[in-house]
């Protein structure tokens, strides 16, 4: 709170002199404001309003539309969507006035984030080509790279990955060339997501440690943490769970240094995957539980800087509500005066029975996601025990199935020798056991457990193919279970061979696109 009071105290002594201020002092006030937002938005929002207002009353428009648009990131950040647009069409307006094309390409980024946070994806990308436009007039490499990346966001999201992959790699460039470290890093961040997205780990790990050291070189720690977090989590998809650990304390560790409670509930949650995977479920429960109170600590902390800002809003515009019956004191009357004050008491009762409305949907809220929790917990339990026993079972009728298979060769062989009087019998016996390979009662057991486990991927599957057998059902069931050819083989009682053709079969019949394996498509049911 002390540098939040120095800060504002610098602030309001230089609004007198701000018509002669230098440009480099004007832009360290808007820095020191973006970094203050961060910390205390509704001290920042205060003092960019005045900041604003002094330079409203000096002509400077450049400088006003440079604080809307921080007034507009301040209220994007705290989920006030509607007046973050208002001040980003403020910003833009007065940036197309004064000509500065940069400004104002940097701002209809800003305003296509907004509309893709509210789900408006043609509308996202409609502002970032107009971006892009504005930025090629004016040769600005990091602009254009900066657009170029978050179009490459909205195709990832779209599941593009080709047109995202392109776009990433444009920005790459431009970074490149400008020598952007900090752009370099998370443009090599972004493309580690889409490598991973693809399943294509080795690719996705060489670009996140690359980002990595990127960030470390430009002494980015808070971006860095997330990269950190990002590592983990492909070791561990990789099976390297014990490696992944490392990179996931040391995220945690970073999280807590900056106090940055989203990477540290992050951290925390794929701590207790890894630990989950190493069977240690006592530490894996403690870390989730970390992670949920992180969450509701967020939850808490942004619900109390909502109310602290509603409260300037409110200040804000009453403030300019009494300037403004100063200066035009002596030509309203009674009447108006009585209606000015009716208005201000009806915002006072608003703003209380707002505030009631949100604390009771907080203690709401507070209540469902305990219940949820609880919920969670036994579900977790629940889900952990049939995963156990589907393994113990399918682990089972593999070696059952293993035995059978060496036993048939082995008597197949006996049946091929010239002792005829033991050779009916042999075969009577060979038949005996290749009815038992596959017994119908074993697959019951194990449909049985697999639907208790995977019961959202039978769902789907009923209803969008209807016309598969029981075959093509226990093929998808043994890829769900990420299970190898020889063991699938195993347990179906084919040869590999068999199993190639039956695969190929099950992709006609699915309409699988080519280029796209049958265990992408079951693993995305």
């Amino acid at each position: 709170m002390k540098r939040v009071f120095q800060f504002i105290v610098l602030c309001l002594s230089a609004f007198p002199v701000i018509a002669t201020a230098a440009q480099d002092t004007l832009q360290m006030q808007l820095a020191a404001a973006g970094k203050l937002s961060q910390e205390s938005p509704d001290a920042a929002f205060l003092a960019l309003r005045k900041m604003h207002d002094a330079a409203i009353s000096n002509k400077d428009e450049a400088t006003a539309g440079k604080c809307l648009r921080q007034m507009g990131k301040i209220c994007f950040t705290l989920g006030h969507y509607a007046k973050s647009l208002e001040y980003y069409q403020q910003a833009a307006t007065l940036f197309t006035a004064t000509g500065h094309k940069a400004a104002e390409a940097a701002v209809l980024n800003d305003m296509g984030q907004l509309y893709y946070r509210n789900i408006n994806k043609p509308g996202a990308k409609m502002q970032y080509d107009k971006a892009l436009q504005l930025y090629r007039q004016v040769n600005d490499p990091a602009g254009m790279a900066a657009t170029y990346g978050n179009i490459g966001h909205y195709y990832e999201k779209q599941q593009q990955y080709d047109s995202a992959r392109y776009f990433q790699q444009l920005a790459l460039t431009q970074y490149q060339g400008a020598r952007d470290t900090f752009g370099m890093a998370g443009i090599y961040e972004n493309l580690g997501t889409i490598y991973e997205d693809l399943e294509k780990y080795d690719t996705a790990l060489s670009s996140f440690r690359m980002a990595l050291q990127l960030f470390e070189a430009g002494h980015e720690r808070i971006a860095g943490i997330e990269v950190l977090n990002n590592i983990g989590d492909v070791l561990r998809k990789t099976g390297d769970v014990k490696n992944s650990l490392p990179y996931s304390r040391e995220a945690l560790a970073l999280a807590l240094q900056t106090n940055n409670k989203y990477q540290e509930a992050a951290a925390c949650k794929d701590i207790a995957k890894a630990f989950n995977l190493l069977g240690r479920n006592d530490s894996a429960f403690y870390y989730m539980e970390y992670s949920r109170k992180c969450l509701l600590d967020i939850y808490s902390a942004q619900n109390n800087q909502q109310m602290n800002f509603l409260q300037i809003l409110y200040d804000t515009n009453k403030k300019n509500d009494e300037i403004l019956q100063l200066e035009n004191s002596h030509k309203i009357n009674r009447i108006i005066y009585t209606a000015v004050v009716i208005v201000v008491v009806l915002l006072i009762i608003l703003c209380l029975l707002t505030i009631s409305r949100q604390k009771l949907k907080i203690s709401q809220a507070q209540t469902v996601s305990e219940r949820n929790a609880e919920i969670n917990r036994v579900q977790k339990d629940q889900l952990e025990l049939k995963s156990k026993q589907l393994a113990t079972h399918t682990l089972d009728v593999i070696q059952r199935n293993q035995f059978l298979d060496e036993l048939r060769n082995t008597l197949s062989e006996m049946v091929q020798e010239d002792k005829r009087d033991q050779k009916r019998q042999l075969q009577q016996l060979v038949l005996k056991i290749n009815q038992t390979v596959n017994h119908e009662k074993q697959w019951k057991e194990f449909t049985g457990i697999f639907e208790q486990v995977h019961q959202v991927f039978f769902d789907k599957l009923n209803a969008l193919y209807s016309d598969l057998t029981n075959n093509d059902i226990k093929l998808l069931a043994l890829h769900k279970m990420n299970m190898d050819s020889k063991d699938m083989a195993t347990i179906l009682g084919i040869s590999p061979d068999s199993l190639r053709v039956a695969r190929y079969r099950l992709r006609k019949k699915l309409n699988i696109p080519e280029g796209d394996t049958l265990n992408t498509f079951v693993q995305s049911l």
